[in-house]
């Protein structure tokens, strides 16, 4: 059985993987299980050059396949910020109400249809033989007015989904795992992969 290896040290996000991958004859690992403890510099200006960055980097160290991913959040009216800048938009240290918080500031007295937001995700994926793919998600909605809703993490409780009239952080799992950037990503990744490895190619 053939070896996955996903650059991330998040057990929520390799069972997210996991699931969706379930079908295919592989044994999915994380970076840490292959060996692999060190920190990857992400230095990209777009989000797939960085899920790219981090694969190439595993790969590079383990010589097994590897999926990587990055994501973040893109706010039309910020002119597509905080976009890869996301997790340091508050700075270093910031927590995640740190961002929120600083969000909402930047948004004040913004009219809600000019919240326009979708939240993004590249997956990458490195085949045994150096070759790659990438692909995308995106989900949309708006940045709501106040956070609401605390099942999610990180700008989820100020993402209002309108289809389903809450903020991801309202959400239930099952539905997130759904409509979410990660899980379409990840779910056009696995159906570019599954030929692949049909064909005997990875």
């Amino acid at each position: 059985m053939k070896t996955l290896v996903v650059a991330t040290g998040n057990q929520g996000k390799l069972s997210e993987i996991k699931s969706i991958f379930k079908y295919m004859p592989l044994k999915i690992i994380s970076m840490k299980e292959a060996g692999v403890h060190k920190d990857i510099e992400e230095n990209g200006t777009t989000f797939e050059e960085n899920a790219l960055i981090k694969a190439k980097a595993v790969f590079d160290a383990t010589g097994h396949a590897v999926l990587a991913d990055d994501s973040g959040l893109e706010v039309d009216f910020l002119n597509g910020a905080p976009g890869i800048q996301t997790a340091r938009y508050a700075g270093e240290g910031a927590s995640d109400m740190d961002r929120i918080n600083k969000l909402l500031g930047e948004l004040k007295n913004v009219p809600f249809e000019k919240r326009t937001a979708r939240f993004v995700c590249a997956v990458a994926i490195i085949l045994e033989d150096g070759s790659y793919f990438t692909t995308r998600g995106e989900c949309n909605g708006y940045i709501s007015f106040e956070p609401a809703g605390n099942k999610g993490f990180g700008y989820d409780p100020v993402f209002y989904v309108p289809e389903y009239d809450k903020t991801m952080a309202q959400l239930d799992e099952e539905v997130k795992n759904k409509i979410s950037h990660r899980a379409k990503a990840l779910d056009a990744a696995a159906a570019r992969l599954a030929p692949l490895i049909k064909q005997s190619r990875y």
